[in-house]
């Protein structure tokens, strides 16, 4: 039994929902998700709860069912309230700008690095060393952040690139004389 699928949802008050075939909807005030439904889960909606069960009792149902219990639980949070990450660069002479929807980075290298925004998700710079990524897509979200990181990912020895504001880099001693 997957202890995830069985907690129910509730749907806080501002959102929509809907169910159809195999998409699940959800449309709030951070914009609108859509998520794919598998054939084996079956998604009931009573009295602003959501519960998700597995139609059968096969291995892929029930690998699916914690999944997608997720998923719609992403979503509904991500129409509603929105998902964030904070992210900062570390290194003497690097820094970042925004202008209008590219991200431009000065990462020691003999050339800007730009990259573009995806549709959906906003960047807030707070100076030009640290910035925050907005978006309903959770997974939209974690997928940018994680490729400005991968321009320039923290090195052991100095601590310097880009990482996350919580993410925490184990230091390397240098060399030894």
């Amino acid at each position: 039994m997957s202890r995830v699928g069985q907690a129910t949802i509730t749907i806080p008050s501002g959102v929509e929902i809907k169910n159809e075939e195999n998409k699940f909807w959800a449309k709030g005030s951070k914009g609108e998700l859509t998520t794919i439904i598998s054939s084996n889960i079956k998604i009931i909606i009573k009295d602003n709860l959501i519960k998700v069960e597995s139609k059968d009792n096969t291995s892929k149902s029930k690998a699916l069912w914690g999944t997608t219990r997720a998923l719609i639980n992403s979503a509904i949070i991500g129409v509603n309230e929105g998902f964030s990450k904070d992210m900062e660069i570390v290194g003497v002479g690097y820094r970042g700008a925004l202008s209008g929807n590219k991200l431009s980075l000065s990462l020691g290298l003999s050339h800007p690095v730009n990259i573009d925004v995806p549709e959906g998700l906003s960047i807030k710079m707070d100076g030009n060393t640290k910035f925050t990524i907005f978006g309903a897509d959770k997974q939209k979200l974690g997928q940018f952040a994680a490729v400005v990181r991968s321009k320039r990912p923290p090195e052991p020895f100095k601590g310097k690139g880009i990482r996350y504001v919580d993410e925490f880099i184990v230091r390397k001693e240098g060399k030894k004389k």
